[in-house]
């Protein structure tokens, strides 16, 4: 579970419902169903009509990735795993490799991998490998983009809900009392416009990219890793080159880690 994503609607949803408290709304009054019906539904039908159908059978598995954790590996895990390849590349062959790539869970770096070790060159390895990004980030752009133009749609379908029920209210001005409650229904379908587009589907489309850039970066530094196995360097230069794509904490603690490493190598090697 993305705990962002789930505490920040919980966030979101209190705030609007302190707010009505504070002003003296009641909470019922966002159950219009006139109001409901168009931002809902609307925005739905708005969308449908912007994309086609083999974009829209994706929407449910969006909402998967918005609401779940990516199951990626540490970028530690992939610079220590393409140091070992490294040492084991240089010890043994890059043939040697070839009984690693049944460890491999990513098909990403799985298929790399195997370019490497059929014998094809840099180059073709990262031609193959960047079209493969190009097209994950055109398939991640278009659902990060259904999610954007609803929330571009759902506000203005709030003020086309306040229009009808304003037309609705000043059809009969007799009753002052009624007027006055029929203007504040009205407005509620501009609420509920806003708070969907702003704190659900262009919050969702951020979340969607942010999730999309991570992959795509830790893509690129697999692509450098296994052309870095591939060209024969070292294990401690692939650790520096890849050490660009951690954090600054991350290469402490990797750091730490191999200097650890090297002091206990040494203490085996005197005994």
């Amino acid at each position: 579970m993305d705990v962002s994503t789930v505490f920040g609607l919980i966030i979101g949803i209190v705030a609007l419902f302190a707010g009505m408290a504070m002003k003296g709304v009641m909470p019922d009054t966002l159950l219009n169903t006139a109001a409901i019906l168009i931002i809902v539904v609307g925005t739905a039908a708005s969308v449908i009509i912007a994309f086609p159908m083999s974009e829209l059978k994706r929407v449910p598995k969006l909402f998967g990735i918005v609401f779940k954790n990516q199951k990626l590996a540490s970028d530690a895990e992939i610079v220590q795993m393409f140091s070992n390849w490294a040492d084991i590349a240089r010890r043994e062959g890059l043939l040697a490799l070839e009984a690693r790539t049944s460890d491999v869970k990513d098909p990403f770096l799985k298929n790399g991998l195997g370019l490497a070790i059929d014998g094809q060159n840099a180059d073709y390895i990262r031609d193959v490998l960047t079209e493969e990004i190009d097209a994950l980030e055109e398939r991640h752009a278009t659902g990060a983009l259904i999610f954007s133009q609803a929330g571009t749609y759902a506000p203005t379908l709030g003020v086309l809900g306040a229009v009808i029920g304003l037309v609705a209210a000043l059809k009969d001005m007799n009753d002052i009392s009624a007027l006055g409650q029929a203007i504040s229904a009205a407005f509620i379908a501009t609420l509920l416009g806003i708070f969907t587009g702003y704190v659900l589907w262009h919050p969702f489309a951020n979340k969607l990219r942010s999730k999309s850039n991570e992959e795509v970066r830790q893509k690129l530094m697999m692509i450098e890793g296994v052309l870095s196995v591939l060209e024969g360097e070292a294990p401690r230069v692939i650790e520096q080159k890849l050490a660009a794509y951690l954090s600054a904490e991350e290469r402490r603690k990797l750091v730490a880690k191999n200097q650890l490493n090297r002091e206990a190598g040494q203490i085996v090697e005197e005994t």
